[in-house]
């Protein structure tokens, strides 16, 4: 069952190391994902299952240990998700999954064991749903890290340009994340997330399918700002 979950945004330039110069203006998205992690925790989890964007279509299962890199950012930066060997086959983390990992990192987790799973920005909403109610199943006491941003096209020099349609659209996502609003998650178009270049409306559904049975928990919004004009969100329920 699901115990806890903290959605927070997967921009490579969270580590300082790819954002050089400019990391200091991710300073509060840093800090708030750190509380984020420490809710999780607080649940004391059987299991954390690390949810992100992946290519493809379908999801991806990644095993506690598997590499991922930044390397392709220009930085010799190497991360592990968890304590593992992988699975052996030369998978390594989509960049959504090695932020987390970076994540985990970076606050110390031990708390409980970790697994990832991707999620392909085409699954339809059905779909993350069931795959959420599987991930709740996991264990008894499972945890969610869900990462994801919101639109990348709140201003004009923003990745996707200005679209009109995306502070609304991040601000329905912020009020859905941090008031555990699963319904409004459920409810959530594969069509406008993608022309507003959303990365996390996938893994948001999933974990609104986790949420689905039993787990009564309630949210709280701990960050949302649109730097480069793209929307970070920090989250919890619990």
């Amino acid at each position: 069952m699901l115990v806890a979950a903290a959605a927070c945004p997967c921009p490579p330039l969270l580590v300082p190391e790819v954002a050089a110069g400019a990391a200091p203006e991710l300073d509060a998205a840093r800090a708030a994902c750190t509380d984020a992690l420490g809710v999780l925790a607080a649940s004391r989890p059987d299991l954390l299952v690390v949810v992100g964007p992946d290519d493809g279509a379908g999801t991806h299962a990644y095993l506690a240990g598997t590499p991922g890199s930044f390397r392709g950012f220009g930085v010799d930066l190497d991360v592990r998700l968890g304590e593992g060997d992988g699975d052996g086959d030369g998978a390594e983390l989509p960049y959504g999954l090695a932020v987390g990992a970076w994540l985990l990192q970076r606050t110390g987790w031990a708390d409980a064991p970790v697994e990832g799973r991707g999620v392909g920005e085409v699954l339809a909403p059905d779909e993350c749903l069931a795959e959420g109610r599987r991930l709740a199943a996991r264990a008894d006491r499972v945890a969610l890290l869900v990462m994801g941003d919101a639109s990348a096209c709140r201003t004009l020099k923003a990745p996707g340009y200005l679209d009109e349609r995306a502070a609304p659209y991040d601000a329905e996502v912020a009020r859905a994340l941090g008031s555990a609003d699963t319904a409004a998650l459920r409810a959530l178009d594969p069509g406008l997330a993608h022309d507003l270049k959303v990365s996390g409306r996938a893994p948001w559904q999933v974990l609104a399918g986790a949420a689905e049975v039993g787990a009564g928990l309630s949210g709280a919004l701990l960050h949302e700002d649109a730097p480069y004009g793209v929307g970070y969100i920090v989250a919890t329920w619990s």
